[in-house]
């Protein structure tokens, strides 16, 4: 038990400490340059669309801990491509998607059947994310102390790795056999569609409060630990209950988002569901875990599209998030009957 939440926490500081110098080099580096919108469409597309090839890649090779070190060692990289920022942006794409596949597949591994644990590593990403971004648009800070960072948290992984006396838990044999059912087809494509809501809403859903005060933390803070929440209370409530409370009551406090505790607690419910997506998904193809999370990845790229186009939903009309969440409900509901045993 000790040796498994030691992996565990690795791999989530170590999740911080990705999105938090990819977030920093693109704002410290790469931001105003004539290719920063560019940029930002190659990084989110190696960093999200790309992790389909790279988890099968992971799933077939079942070597989980190289696999996300070598990957921390890309977004390193990426900071000496400063002056490429074309280069520099697929670098850290490429390393933040590997190392999410391989963190991934090695906590799904080693969850005993349970999706706690993939809450509590995929929620310190948001952190990371709002930190480098606030930090890279700054001055203080320069690219020295990341990049030991980085050093250290590969020396981390290969540490824990050593500790378990090898590769935690073998990769099953690469399989994509959860498909071959016209019912976990449905759930799979019911799963795609959730996240490409709830990445559309989570860019584009903008409350009016947000840069006063303390505000913009509190909301990040919502999203981390929302993440967290999330898979805590499946395995206590249960999948179904869980997903579906959760975006239920997010699509009601979605409709007076001028309440600032509504509006937190309405991003806090909305991504409780991100880790019981992720381990569905996981459960209709065993043996492809990291093909799994690149789908589900994949569903977060499309998201993304509109909001880099320009296309996004008025905050003036909130009946279109709760709109958004009430179909989530809709299709969480369905993909989990279909999945259930």
């Amino acid at each position: 038990m000790y040796r498994r939440w030691h992996m565990i926490s690795v791999y989530s500081v170590t999740h911080f400490l990705v999105d938090f110098a990819c977030a920093f080099l693109m704002f410290r580096s790469i931001s105003g340059t004539p290719d920063w919108y560019l940029c930002v469409l190659l990084y989110n597309f190696c960093a999200f669309a790309m992790q389909m090839p790279l988890g099968i890649l992971a799933d077939k090779w079942s070597r989980n801990y190289l696999f996300a070190a070598i990957g921390c060692g890309l977004v390193g990289a990426a900071y000496g491509l400063w002056q490429f920022p074309a280069e520099a942006a697929i670098a850290a794409g490429i390393g933040n998607g590997m190392f999410h596949i391989g963190g991934g597949i090695d906590v799904l591994n080693v969850s005993e059947e349970k999706s706690g644990a993939l809450g509590v590593f995929v929620s310190p990403g948001a952190f990371g994310i709002y930190f480098g971004t606030i930090l890279g648009k700054g001055r203080g800070l320069t690219g020295i102390p990341i990049l030991l960072a980085l050093l250290a948290a590969i020396g981390a992984i290969f540490a824990v790795r050593r500790a378990q006396g090898g590769a935690c838990v073998k990769n099953a044999a690469f399989s994509l056999n959860g498909w071959t059912s016209p019912r976990m087809l449905t759930a799979a494509a019911c799963l795609f569609f959730v996240v490409c809501l709830r990445a559309y809403v989570s860019l584009t859903l903008s409350f009016p409060w947000k840069s006063a005060g303390c505000w913009g933390v509190v909301l990040v803070c919502a999203v981390v630990f929302g993440k967290t929440a999330g898979g805590l209370a499946s395995d206590r409530f249960g999948l179904a209950k869980t997903a579906c409370m959760s975006s239920g009551l997010a699509a009601l406090l979605f409709l007076i988002p001028h309440i600032p505790a509504a509006g937190v607690l309405s991003m806090l419910l909305f991504n409780m569901t991100m880790p019981v997506t992720l381990w569905v998904m996981a459960k209709i193809l065993p043996g492809a875990k990291g093909f799994s999370f690149g789908l589900l990845t994949f569903g977060l790229f499309l998201g993304f599209l509109p909001a880099y186009s320009g296309v996004s939903a008025s905050s003036d009309a909130p009946w279109l998030f709760t709109l958004a969440a009430a179909v989530s409900f809709a299709l969480l509901f369905v993909s989990l009957r279909k999945a259930g045993p």
